[in-house]
């Protein structure tokens, strides 16, 4: 049978040098068993104060903790490290990346929420963890689902953001049911992981909430500047070469 696992990080803040401080995952056995790993960590980086205002870990709440890779959630990923089990995050790239800096080389198929959302969500204008807690009504669910874990919610807590992350993906598999009837939804969400993104609208610049439509057709000097000038996600550029080209 399959494992599904759900994590997510802190770090001493999200530059090329930093690393993971606590980490929050679930391990889902079938329909009932759930084992819940919330630890902190040790890193050898010192912790950015930008990162402090977020999620208030401060260097005297971790100086007695193990490394990461000694803490029991590292050690059962490693574990289960398997192409039949499932890894799933919200923008998983980036808690990945912050794994990978580790020594963890990834054989799981991988799930990330946030392009799965994108995806199947694409009415809303964000898809921050945060704004599909309140969009998608998690909210009304959560307090009950923790009390029945044992998880105490706070936000941009390592665990508490798993919380909402397990509700969030119950939300996309009922979603992807819909949208694929017949399919292996979970192979589904694995393959919608790896396909970028159409976006509709611009979320930031001159013409935020525009159509990238219409702007290629008026403007579309502006989009072969974005393409030259900034560093795009794999999403954005996908889209800005679609229009560009269509």
């Amino acid at each position: 049978m399959a494992l599904y696992i759900l994590f997510d990080t802190e770090t001493t803040g999200n530059q090329a040098d930093d690393r993971i401080i606590q980490i929050g995952g679930m391990i889902l056995r079938g329909n009932s068993q759930i084992d819940i790993y919330s630890e902190l960590c040790l890193a050898d980086i010192p912790i950015k104060v930008e990162a402090m205002e977020v999620h208030h870990i401060t260097p005297d709440i971790i100086a007695d903790k193990p490394p990461l890779t000694q803490t029991d959630f590292y050690k059962k990923i490693t574990q289960h490290n398997q192409k039949e089990n499932y890894l799933i995050a919200h923008n998983i790239t980036f808690d990945l990346g912050m794994l990978t800096k580790e020594g963890f080389e990834n054989r799981y198929t991988l799930i990330d929420t946030v392009r799965c959302a994108k995806h199947l969500f694409a009415e809303l204008p964000y898809h921050r963890l945060q704004y599909l807690r309140y969009s998608l009504g998690l909210y009304r669910q959560e307090q009950s689902e923790a009390d029945k874990l044992g998880i105490t919610i706070k936000a941009h807590d390592a665990i508490g953001d798993v919380l909402i992350m397990k509700l969030l993906l119950s939300k996309i598999v009922e979603r992807a049911k819909e949208r694929f009837p017949g399919t292996d939804v979970m192979q589904k969400l694995a393959e919608l992981t790896n396909t970028p993104v159409l976006m509709h609208y611009f979320k930031f610049g001159k013409y935020k909430e525009r159509l990238i439509e219409e702007i290629a057709r008026e403007d579309r000097g502006y989009l072969l500047w974005m393409r030259k000038n900034l560093e795009l996600d794999e999403d954005l550029s996908y889209t800005l070469e679609y229009y560009l080209n269509s």
